[in-house]
């Protein structure tokens, strides 16, 4: 029997080490779309809420709304949301934020983010990271409005 996996994700292979609940993780600096450079400071003693998606992703396209609805309740809070697309072009990345008006933080995924965060295990694919580096939370597949909400909890911890 194969292993099942959430509902509402789109699988990759999983020969690479991912990251868990528990680990802890130094995050590096990111260029945003936009530009503008996500230093690595910016997630020093802040909640980080890191998420991947793509364009092309139906799971995504359900989900980032509410991420959005989270960026926007957490402003001014300790908490630092930060996305990551996997699209091959920036271009199409930059066309969807666009389209669909997001302004959360979001870049391409590196090397540098993906020597961190190890291999992905579906899309989306979100990891909660605590002040001290320490993954608090990992949700593989899409994540109900509500429970997206709720990421604010974890804001200072």
């Amino acid at each position: 029997m194969g292993t099942a996996l959430a509902v509402g994700a789109v699988a990759f292979g999983t020969s690479a080490h991912a990251l868990e609940v528990g680990d802890t993780v130094t995050l590096p600096s990111l260029t945003l779309l936009d530009g503008k450079t996500l230093p690595a400071s910016a997630f020093k003693g802040r909640t980080v809420i890191v998420e991947y998606w793509a364009s092309w992703c139906p799971f995504c396209a359900q989900q980032n709304p509410h991420v959005q609805k989270l960026y926007e309740a957490t402003r001014g809070k300790p908490i630092q949301i930060v996305t990551l697309s996997i699209d091959k072009k920036p271009q199409e990345a930059i066309d969807y934020l666009k389209t669909h008006g997001y302004t959360f933080p979001a870049g391409m995924e590196t090397d540098a983010w993906r020597a961190v965060l190890g291999k992905r295990r579906g899309l989306p694919e979100l990891y909660v990271i605590g002040r001290n580096g320490k993954v608090l939370r990992k949700e593989v597949g899409e994540m109900f409005g509500e429970d997206v909400a709720a990421l604010a909890d974890y804001a200072g911890k």
